[in-house]
């Protein structure tokens, strides 16, 4: 970021996460572009915003699951669920013929342990599934629906009002004319830096 696209990144008021501003820099430019000739048809036009609204999703998406995450105790549950259960059922449920008359086994339990046992873990399933099928309710680990809904009006009225065809000035970059540019390499990188693989008969004579 240059320092002028700093400057108007934090002129933009916003007490929200302001990661879309430069995605409205890169629509406002690509108008620019379209309306000065330098994007010739508008399905090129059409194909970056697209590509552009894509990442735009996705970096949203990426910040949903950053704030608002699938609560710890749901997926113990589910672990612990799972692994117990089938521990149990491998030695609970093996089948001993009672006329055999085995050692130790004439005492007949009636409490239903497994049975109990099944009872809690999908009792807990169904807890589970009741608030992924409700994620808008008022516990703790839910969205919070009146904040988005006053983020997005917020961000909706910046985008159009205070920055319609608002772009920062522009530079050229470090390889505007260097036709061979390579990217920066660390020390530890550079000696894996090999030639391109030109085909394998390219010596041929």
């Amino acid at each position: 970021m240059t320092s002028d696209e700093r400057k108007l990144f934090d002129h933009l008021k916003s007490p929200h996460l302001k990661y879309w501003v430069p995605f409205i820099w890169f629509g406002n430019l690509a108008a620019k572009a379209r309306k000065e000739g330098r994007i010739r048809d508008s399905v090129d036009l059409q194909s970056l915003m697209t590509e552009m609204n894509r990442y735009r999703s996705w970096c949203s998406l990426l910040f949903g699951y950053d704030w608002v995450g699938i609560p710890l105790v749901y997926t113990q549950v589910v672990t612990l669920a799972v692994y117990t259960f089938f521990f149990a059922c491998l030695i609970g449920r093996q089948f001993l013929d009672p006329t055999r008359g085995y050692a130790g086994h004439d005492l007949d339990l009636y409490i239903p342990v497994f049975t109990l046992l099944q009872f809690f873990f999908y009792a807990g399933w169904l807890k589970v599934a009741e608030q992924l099928i409700n994620p808008f309710g008022e516990d703790d680990d839910d969205f919070e629906t009146n904040w988005c809904i006053d983020r997005n009006l917020q961000v909706s009225l910046l985008a159009v009002d205070e920055m319609h065809m608002s772009l920062p000035k522009m530079k050229r970059d470090i390889y505007w004319d260097d036709s061979a540019a390579r990217p920066p390499y660390t020390l530890a990188a550079a000696d894996y830096c090999i030639p391109s693989f030109l085909g394998s008969t390219i010596q041929m004579g």
